[in-house]
């Protein structure tokens, strides 16, 4: 799995970064708000770390526009302040856990595998991009009609749904929806995308999939669509 941790303060991003790696996790490292957002705007992530307290844009500041643009990766915050004013804000702007500084790694490390199995858990339920929603009970894509979906076509849509705005490539894609199956190739994702363009036409939205073959693909709306 891959993550982003976003903490200004070097020594501990190198500690903490380097204890998640240990655990197998890959870690990109931010130490302010603007390189965080970089990293959120060209890489998909499995969880995210922000510090509140960081220059250039502050964790809030982070987490609000990410979930203006509609990806739902889980979120924790780090922050020195103990005030429930800062926690709630925090938990208002989307975040889905906060970890008060100091802190022990175990804890750190605890709380990033409880936050993923808690996504995981929640991304069962509906999914709802523009005008299109996915049903996980009966895998189906609905807008102005409905269509069931095969499995993977389900899986595929549901992580372009929870990146949306995000342009996510074949071996992300590979990784997350094939899990690493031997057989599953970059042709293999441009199939099922091809598959799932068509089913959005199907059910008569103006929702696409935009990319090329062998590239990195991004759920979005036609151009000159309201």
């Amino acid at each position: 799995m891959k993550l982003l941790l976003a903490e200004d303060t070097a020594d501990l991003n190198r500690a903490v970064s380097a204890a998640l790696e240990l655990q197998g996790y890959a870690v990109d490292k931010a130490f302010d708000g603007e390189q965080a957002l970089a990293f959120l705007k060209s890489e998909s992530y499995d969880g995210i770390i922000l510090d509140i307290m960081m220059p250039k844009k502050d964790g809030l500041q982070v987490l609000r526009e990410l979930r203006e643009r509609h990806i739902r990766t889980p979120v924790m915050l780090l922050t020195a302040k103990a005030e429930i004013d800062d926690r709630v804000a925090g938990l208002d702007a989307g975040a889905d856990d906060y970890l008060p500084k100091p802190f022990a790694i175990k804890e750190l490390l605890a709380r990033v595998r409880s936050m993923i199995r808690r996504h995981d858990v929640y991304e069962d339920s509906a999914l709802q991009f523009a005008d299109v929603t996915l049903d996980p009970d009966g895998l189906v894509l609905i807008a102005r009609n409905s269509v069931r979906l095969s499995i993977k076509e389900f899986e595929l849509m549901k992580t372009l749904m929870a990146n949306a705005d995000l342009a996510l490539t074949s071996e992300f894609l590979l990784e997350h929806v094939w899990h690493g199956e031997r057989e599953a190739q970059a042709d293999t994702v441009w199939l099922y995308i091809s598959y799932l363009k068509g089913k959005l036409q199907s059910v008569g939205s103006p929702v696409t999939i935009d990319g090329e073959r062998g590239g990195a693909f991004r759920l979005c709306k036609k151009e000159g669509t309201a």
